[in-house]
C-alpha cells in the first residue's frame, strides 16, 4: 500500500511527538506545583493541603503553593483546574464527595466532573459532626428532633447543595425533623455563626468542627460514622440514635485535568501518598478525627461515580436545584 505525503508527514510527526510527550511526563515536575483549594481558608480541605504541602515540596524538589479559590460551592476553583494545562503542575484538593453531588444540584456547570477531571488519590476521610449552640436545650438527636417541632431552628450549611447540606436533608427526612437551612460560602462562616448563636444547628466536617467542640463553644450530639470514635468519648453515632446505617462525611482527594498523562498521574499519586502517610501528618490528622485513606487513580474514579449515583437520589427526593 502506497502512503500519501500527508500520511507520511503525520506518521513522522507522531513519531517525534510521542517521545517528546513521554520525556515531558518523565521530567515532571519541571516547575512549581499549585494545590488549588476551592474553598475559603480554614476548612477541612485547606487544613489537609497545608498539612502536606511542605512534605510534598521536599519529595518533588519544587515549590508547592496552596491557593484558595473559593466560590460557587467549590465550582469556581474546580473549574479553574479543569481548564488548566494538563501537565500535573496544577491540581485541585477538595471534598470529592461534595464534587460528586455538584452535577445533580446545578442545572448549569461550566465543567463536567466526570469528563473534565480524573482522580489521583483520596487522602483522608472524616465524619460529619452534628452540633448545636450550647444554649440549645437538647443533648441528643431525639431531643433535638422534638425541639425542632416546637421551636424554629436554623440549620447552618456550608453551601446549598454541599455534602453537609445533603447530610442534613437526609437526616431531617429520616427522623421527621423540621429546621430552616441557612446557606453560607464555606464551613468556617457556618461554624462562626453557629458559635455566635445566629444559627442553632450545624452538621460539618470533623476536622474543622472538633476544635470548637473541645473548647465548649459547640455542643456535640452525634457523629455520622458507623462506629463510635474514642477521640470524642462516648458520643453516640447518629445510626445508634434511631437512623440505622446513617453515614456521611468529607472525603478529601486530589483531581487533575482529564488529559493529564498517566505517567504524571502515577508520580503525583505516589508523592501525595508518601506525604499523607507520613507519621507526623497521620498523627496530626488522627488527633483531629480524620482517617488517612488513599486510593489508586482508578479506585478514586470508581468511588466518585458511586457517590454521584448515591447523592443524586437524595437531591432528586429533596428537589434541590441551583441555576
Amino acid at each position: 500500500m502506497k502512503l500519501t505525503r500527508r500520511q507520511i508527514l503525520g506518521a513522522t510527526a507522531a513519531a517525534v511527538t510521542a517521545p517528546a510527550a513521554f520525556a515531558q511526563a518523565s521530567a515532571w515536575p519541571s516547575k512549581s506545583v499549585r494545590i488549588v483549594v476551592p474553598y475559603p481558608p480554614g476548612g477541612s480541605s485547606d487544613i489537609i493541603a497545608r498539612s502536606i504541602s511542605t512534605l510534598l515540596q521536599d519529595t518533588l524538589k519544587q515549590t508547592v503553593i496552596v491557593e484558595n479559590k473559593a466560590g460557587a460551592n467549590g465550582n469556581l476553583g474546580t473549574d479553574f483546574v479543569a481548564k488548566s494545562a494538563a501537565d500535573g503542575h496544577t491540581f485541585v484538593l477538595c471534598d470529592v464527595g461534595a464534587l460528586a453531588i455538584t452535577p445533580s444540584v446545578y442545572t448549569k456547570l461550566p465543567f463536567n466532573p466526570s469528563q473534565d477531571l480524573r482522580g489521583v488519590t483520596m487522602l483522608a476521610y472524616s465524619p460529619h459532626l452534628l452540633v448545636v449552640h450550647p444554649s440549645v436545650p437538647a443533648n441528643n438527636l431525639k431531643e433535638l428532633v422534638a425541639l425542632s417541632k416546637t421551636k424554629d431552628l436554623n440549620f447552618a450549611v456550608t453551601a446549598t447543595g454541599s455534602a453537609p447540606h445533603l447530610a442534613g436533608v437526609a437526616l431531617e427526612r429520616a427522623v421527621n425533623a423540621r429546621w430552616q437551612y441557612v446557606p453560607y460560602k464555606g464551613g468556617i462562616q457556618a461554624i462562626q455563626d453557629t458559635v455566635g448563636g445566629q444559627t442553632q444547628v450545624l452538621m460539618n466536617g470533623m476536622l474543622a468542627t472538633l476544635p470548637h467542640v473541645q473548647s465548649g463553644k459547640l455542643k456535640l450530639l452525634g457523629v455520622s460514622k458507623k462506629t463510635r470514635m474514642p477521640l470524642i468519648g462516648d458520643t453516640p453515632t447518629i445510626a445508634e440514635q434511631g437512623v440505622p446505617g446513617f453515614e456521611s462525611g468529607t472525603w478529601q482527594g486530589v483531581l487533575v485535568p482529564k488529559a493529564t498523562p498517566n505517567d504524571v498521574v502515577q508520580k503525583l499519586n505516589a508523592a501525595l501518598i508518601t506525604a499523607i502517610r507520613s507519621a507526623d501528618v497521620r498523627a496530626r490528622l488522627a488527633g483531629q478525627g480524620a482517617e488517612v485513606v488513599t486510593m489508586t487513580p482508578a479506585e478514586q474514579d470508581k468511588f466518585f461515580e458511586a457517590e454521584r449515583a448515591r447523592w443524586a437520589q437524595v437531591v432528586a427526593a429533596a428537589g434541590i436545584k441551583i441555576d
